[in-house]
């Protein structure tokens, strides 16, 4: 059996590929990027790519050294000679504030927006929408903690989603207030939990002491349970004046612009550097574990991970759930589309030629030739297979005349085009829509 790709990643193919779905269509991984790249520099946000691989401890403070990313998910990688290695990057952010701040960005203009794209990594179990290889679109705001920052976050976030075509998708939007709000909640969650700590399961009770909001998160049912029965009170009841005010002029924010939005009480985020604002972006078709991406307020994370105070805010989505919700709603993508031009030689003679004319015409259109002689039947058909709109053919009179015959294979319509008015003609042909009406198959001795 020949060598197979490792579980959990996919292969990113070309159009017409059998077995081809939605997620694994190279051409809509890169429709979501280039949606994404106009609806977030349209705003101002700049792109920048970080490393696949960092420092193991910017990982560990960016992500958190008591979650299961860090402590279950990572991937590691060492190279001859290296005893330490690296953290192939579990998600966007934490690589994004250290470039912020090794790199001098803060001379910027603020606040800097910042957005990327790529893979992250991940050692999950693989089910529907979750691989160990998976892309993301990330933005990110660095230099502001003003509400108003928050809720031009979040309204992106939905705009990209919505340009894609998606409208099944509801903001869960929360707040998880200053650190002496979290630590009053905290507080009391220990003192809820500690009574019964018993019934939680392992991870929760390491968590109990050192970060008792993240049992909230957790994936046990037995956690989960008790959670319902003991009637966990939200963090929302333990915000401040100050992160109460703030969350309301979000919430006032994204109201004046139309932007649908629920308040859940259940989101939390359970690092000492996230401030405020923290959202979900949910869609049903991705399956019961409906959240496309989300994002949140990390004002305290550039100091974690050793530099000055630098207030942020960022969210990322999953290109790949992004999808399946995509496919889920009947919606389909661009493909790449063919060339515009074929050019293909009726004799072995002038099969050199017939390259040069095809590479000249890419400096103003894609174009593809045929590498051997072939009939003007066999030209046409591989011309259609390859979705091209106009074929050009070269014989011993169009050698003689230093002419092209091209057809038009949207609308029948055949033309003699000078060989140095080509550019031209490929221009003008390029900026007319295809014809809508099929045409009539090309016979043999056409």
């Amino acid at each position: 059996m020949a060598i197979q790709r490792p579980k959990g990643t996919q292969d990113h193919l070309p159009d017409g590929s059998p077995k081809l779905s939605l997620d694994t269509r190279a051409a809509a991984f890169q429709h979501v990027q280039d949606t994404a790249r106009r609806v977030l520099e349209r705003a101002g946000a700049q792109f920048l790519n970080t490393p696949v691989f960092e420092d193991p401890e910017l990982v560990k403070r960016g992500v958190g050294g008591s979650t299961d990313i860090v402590r279950k998910e990572m991937f590691t990688v060492y190279y001859f000679g290296d005893h330490g290695g690296f953290i192939l990057r579990p998600e966007g952010t934490a690589g994004i504030v250290r470039a912020y701040l090794q790199n001098g960005l803060k001379q910027l203009p603020s606040p800097l927006k910042l957005w990327t794209h790529g893979p992250m990594f991940r050692a999950e179990n693989v089910q529907k929408g979750r691989l160990r290889q998976f892309h993301q679109v990330d933005y990110e705001v660095l230099g502001s903690t003003d509400p108003l920052v928050d809720a031009e976050a979040i309204s992106l976030m939905v705009d990209v989603v919505a340009a894609l075509g998606l409208s099944g998708v509801r903001v869960k939007l929360g707040s998880i207030g200053d650190p002496a709000d979290r630590d009053a909640y905290n507080a009391y969650l220990r003192e809820l939990f500690g009574a019964h700590v018993e019934r939680l399961s392992d991870d929760s009770k390491e968590r109990l002491e050192r970060n008792p909001m993240r049992i909230l998160d957790s994936k046990s049912a037995g956690d989960q349970a008790l959670i319902a029965e003991l009637g966990v009170r939200p963090m929302l009841d333990f915000l401040g004046d100050e992160a109460r005010g703030h969350f309301e002029a979000v919430q006032a924010y994204l109201t004046a612009w139309g932007v649908a939005h629920d308040i859940d009480p259940s989101i939390v985020r359970g690092l000492d550097y996230y401030r405020r604002t923290a959202w979900e972006l949910h869609h049903e078709g991705v399956g019961a574990k409906s959240a496309l991406g989300g994002g949140g307020r990390y004002d305290g994370l550039a100091e974690q991970l050793g530099g000055p105070l630098v207030p942020g805010i960022g969210w990322a989505f999953g290109i790949e759930r992004l999808l399946i919700a995509m496919d889920a709603e009947g919606l389909d993508v661009p493909g790449q589309g063919g060339p515009l031009l074929y050019v293909a030689a009726l004799d072995d003679d002038y099969v050199g030629h017939a390259a040069t004319v095809a590479m000249k015409a890419r400096q103003v259109a894609r174009a593809e030739f045929a590498y051997r002689a072939v009939k003007p039947g066999t030209a046409f058909r591989d011309a259609e297979r390859r979705g091209a709109r106009l074929v050009a053919l070269i014989g011993s009179d169009e050698m003689a005349r230093d002419v092209l015959s091209i057809k038009n294979l949207s609308t029948g319509v055949q033309s003699v085009v000078p060989a140095g008015d080509l550019h031209t003609f490929l221009a003008e042909a390029a900026s007319q829509p295809p014809s809508p009406e099929p045409h009539t198959p090309v016979q043999e001795n056409a």
